[in-house]
């Protein structure tokens, strides 16, 4: 029982330093989000900016792996080069190892301070304030876990199963370390796994090697989490994820054997040896980035090397055959094929941005620039098409349908410019700054999200049967748009003024979410206004009353 009561203490107190440290980055994300993110674009023009800029973001945001995967980002989008995002993640691991140092400082006493001061400003109107409030909770939390760790492992002294595990681990090192890294790569953060380290050693059941030999595992640990999250993502943010990797796994290899003479040069120092695994720590992050540094640029071209340049995806027409310009019939039914295509793609984007609305997840915007371009090459390749098939002399109907085409493909090309220009700033601007809509609002938006791509599913329907029936509801969903944008506007103004603090902190990216959406609509019916007009029952975009 003794031991059940121990082990159900210390992984309580792993839990609460894992929620701690999500709360400072969630509260930090929300209060500073843009800043950070803006300073860590512009701060990389210079080798020791760049290594600082890495530094402060880490500490500021007490997670290495969100600082990694901003910076694969900012590679993606050739805001940072290859070699300066390689300088960063090392400023970054060294800014983890700084907040380990300071965390065991032995702070613990202001925890309930924080903590309180936190729920005061997380009691304000303002976004900066309720997230400084979290984030200084979230701190609170962690020092409070620190606490509650060194009591969980103190009646681990004598305890002969715990004993055992770690003579095993003692007489086989590599084991040890891949032990750490499993830990620190299964709580995706090499601070949590550090401090655990650190109220073992403080027990006095760890041995100062393999202490040394721990910390190497949670650091090797630490850089696996933004390999993972970027495995699907551009070859651009895989290489700097990788480089990272691929620098501190060397770092261990090379630090392993030596792990007994670090120790006792570390215990040399006129430091505690109670602190010995956030020296080590520190030490070890310092020393690989003093030797990482001047290989940067040999690093970042080894890992282009490595991970090649995948063909990118083919935005080159797939119907278009010149040789079928002399049927126009054919001709015309290619070009639908490939404004389809193009049709398509705009779903894609529309379901991308979506899904980030919906989850808050920022990596489904990464590929909406990509998909924006192909549909503007694409578009650009129908319109060239069918302009020489205008030469060739085309029947009324051809010519009519020939128009209808390109008319629709400049529509999809529209949407693909408020996607890209609108939704997707402005749901960026949802996920970097923290934001979150009341519910009533997040709900009507998301119910205007699906009514679109459902409409546009409908419309690429229209374009090709040209169904009456199908283009008179589509023309009857535009009037439906039309009060949803106008009921959930209404709606939004009486949050307002009812004081509503998370309306406030949404208003604009509510309002233009809803005008782009309600754009995004008039793009997609106008698929059913020539079908509507060729029978007469269409006056200035109106349905007539008398239709049947």
């Amino acid at each position: 029982m003794d031991s059940t009561i121990i082990m159900i203490n210390l992984f309580g107190a792993v839990a609460l330093l894992l929620f701690g440290l999500a709360q400072v980055k969630d509260g930090v994300s929300r209060a500073f989000g843009a800043r950070l993110r803006t300073g860590l674009a512009t701060g990389t023009r210079g080798s020791l900016r760049s290594f600082l800029s890495g530094l402060v973001a880490t500490v500021a945001l007490q997670s290495s792996t969100a600082t990694a995967l901003m910076t694969a980002s900012f590679v993606e989008r050739d805001l940072i080069k290859p070699r300066m995002a390689q300088i960063v993640l090392l400023g970054a691991n060294v800014g983890t190892a700084i907040t380990a140092w300071i965390v065991a400082t032995g702070i613990e006493w202001l925890s309930p301070l924080l903590i309180l001061v936190g729920i005061v400003l997380y009691r304000g109107r303002s976004s900066t304030s309720q997230g400084g409030g979290t984030a200084l909770i979230g701190i609170g939390l962690m020092l409070l876990s620190l606490h509650l760790l060194g009591l969980a492992t103190e009646p681990m002294r004598a305890s002969p199963a715990l004993a055992a595990f770690i003579g095993l681990l003692d007489g086989a090192l590599p084991v040890a370390m891949i032990v750490s890294a499993a830990l620190a790569f299964a709580s995706s953060s090499s601070l949590a796994v550090v401090v655990l380290i650190l109220s073992l050693a403080s027990a006095g059941v760890v041995s100062a090697e393999l202490v040394i030999v721990l910390v190497l595992g949670a650091n090797l640990g630490g850089a696996i989490p933004p390999v993972v999250a970027t495995l699907s993502g551009p070859v651009s943010a895989r290489r700097v994820t990788l480089g990272n990797l691929a620098v501190r796994t060397l770092g261990c290899l090379i630090a392993l054997p030596l792990a007994g003479y670090g120790a006792e040069f570390i215990q040399m120092l006129p430091f505690g040896p109670a602190k010995l695994p956030v020296d080590a720590h520190l030490a070890f992050n310092l020393l690989l980035a003093a030797l990482a540094w001047p290989f940067s640029r040999p690093l970042a071209t080894l890992m282009a090397r490595l991970v090649p340049d995948q063909a990118e995806p083919d935005s080159a027409p797939k119907y278009l055959d010149a040789q079928e310009l002399s049927t126009p019939v054919v001709a015309l039914a290619s070009a639908t094929r490939e404004v389809l295509g193009v049709g398509d793609l705009i779903e894609r984007m529309l379901i991308r941005v979506s899904e980030a609305f919906e989850r808050n997840d920022a990596s489904k915007l990464a590929e909406i620039s990509a998909l924006e371009e192909r549909v503007d090459r694409l578009q650009q390749a129908v319109k060239v098409y069918l302009s020489k098939l205008g030469r060739e002399g085309l029947s009324d109907e051809n010519a009519r349908r020939s128009i209808v085409v390109i008319d629709y493909a400049i529509n999809l090309e529209h949407m693909g410019d408020i996607i890209e220009k609108g939704l997707l700033e402005q749901v960026a601007k949802k996920i970097s700054l923290g934001l979150k809509f009341s519910e009533d609002g997040h709900q009507e938006l998301r119910k205007l999200f699906d009514l679109t791509i459902d409409n546009l599913r409908v419309a690429q329907t229209i374009f090709v049967t040209r169904d009456f029936n199908l283009a008179r509801q589509m023309m009857e969903v535009k009037v439906e748009v039309r009060r949803m944008e106008k009921q959930s506007a209404e709606r939004h103004l009486e949050r307002l003024r009812d004081g509503r603090a998370d309306s406030l902190q949404t208003s604009s990216l509510h309002l233009d979410m809803l005008r782009d959406l309600k754009r995004l609509n008039a793009h997609i019916v106008s698929v059913a206004h020539p079908i509507m007009d060729e029978s007469g029952l269409l006056i200035e975009s109106r349905v007539r009353a008398d239709a049947k």
